[in-house]
C-alpha cells in the first residue's frame, strides 16, 4: 500500500480534507477507483472518544445523519461498536494464568498494536479459544515460523481473536491501557438493528493498514462485498489517534 499522507500529529486528518457540517466534523479522503471504473467517494467522520455502553444509534444520529444520503453506506468501527454493547474487559477482570504468564514472552510483535505479546491479552485468547487449542496454536506458530508463515497461531485459535485490541501501554487514548475490547458478536444482526432504527445501511469493519476484516453487514447494503473492499483499501478510518471510526461511503455515478 502506498504511503498515506499525515498531519503534523501523525494522523490522516490533513487539515485541508477538514470540513464542516453545522457541528459535525468530517474529513474529505477523497475518492477512490476499484475495479471496472468504480470509483468512492469516502468521508471520515471524527467522534468525541466513544466509551462503553454508549447509545450506538445515538452516535449514527448525531454524527452520520447529517452528512447522510440515500445510496451511501457507514462503515462502522469495529472497536466502537464493540464499546457500545459492551464488548469489553478491564484489567481488574483478567486474571493471567500460568501458560498465560510463560507464553507471552515467545509471541512475536504486532506493528499495528500489541498482538499476544502481553500475558492479559493472551489470557483473553486462553479464556475465548481454550487453553489446549492455544497451546496446540503456539506448537503449530514455533514450527512454521522459520519458514516465514505468518498468522498460524490466529488461525488455528479462530474465534476470532485476532480483533481483541487493547491493553496497549503506548496508546494515545489512557483508556485503551487498562481496557481490551472484543469484536462484537453477530455484526450482521447489529447493522440491521441499526438500519431500522436509523434508516442507514452500514457494515461493521475491523480494519488496519493491512488488513480489512468485514464483520457484518446490513441486508439493505447498497455495496457487494467487493465494492466494500474496494472502498476502504487505504483504510480512510486510519489506524492512530484520528477519532474517525464512522467513514461514509458513496459511490461515485457515472455521469450521464
Amino acid at each position: 500500500m502506498s504511503e498515506q499522507l499525515r498531519a503534523q500529529d501523525g494522523t490522516r486528518n490533513l487539515e485541508s480534507q477538514r470540513r464542516q457540517i453545522g457541528d459535525i466534523t468530517y474529513y474529505d479522503r477523497g475518492e477512490i477507483a476499484g475495479q471496472e471504473g468504480r470509483r468512492y467517494q469516502r468521508f471520515a467522520i471524527a467522534t468525541h472518544f466513544i466509551k462503553p455502553h454508549e447509545d450506538q444509534a445515538a452516535l449514527v444520529r448525531r454524527y452520520v445523519q447529517p452528512l447522510y444520503q440515500p445510496g451511501d453506506l457507514l462503515s462502522f468501527g469495529a472497536k466502537v461498536m464493540g464499546m457500545c454493547v459492551g464488548s469489553v474487559k478491564t484489567r481488574e477482570e483478567v486474571k493471567p494464568g500460568f501458560f498465560a504468564r510463560l507464553l507471552w514472552r515467545f509471541a512475536g510483535h504486532n506493528s499495528t498494536g500489541i498482538g499476544m505479546h502481553e500475558p492479559y491479552k493472551l489470557q483473553m485468547t486462553i479464556d475465548i479459544a481454550g487453553l489446549p487449542r492455544v497451546l496446540l496454536a503456539a506448537v503449530l506458530s514455533a514450527l512454521t515460523k522459520p519458514f516465514g508463515i505468518k498468522g498460524v497461531f490466529y488461525k488455528v485459535c479462530g474465534h476470532d481473536i485476532a480483533g481483541i485490541d487493547g491493553f496497549y501501554p503506548d496508546s494515545d487514548f489512557a483508556e485503551y491501557h487498562e481496557l481490551a475490547v472484543i469484536n462484537p458478536p453477530d455484526a450482521s444482526r447489529l447493522c440491521d438493528e441499526l438500519t431500522e432504527q436509523t434508516g442507514i445501511p452500514m457494515v461493521v469493519m475491523d480494519a488496519n493498514d493491512f488488513h480489512r476484516n468485514q464483520l457484518g453487514k446490513s441486508q439493505a447494503s447498497p455495496l457487494s462485498d467487493g465494492e466494500i473492499q474496494e472502498a476502504l483499501a487505504d483504510n480512510p478510518s486510519g489506524q492512530g489517534k484520528e477519532l474517525t471510526p464512522f467513514i461514509l461511503i458513496r459511490k461515485v455515478l457515472e455521469s450521464a
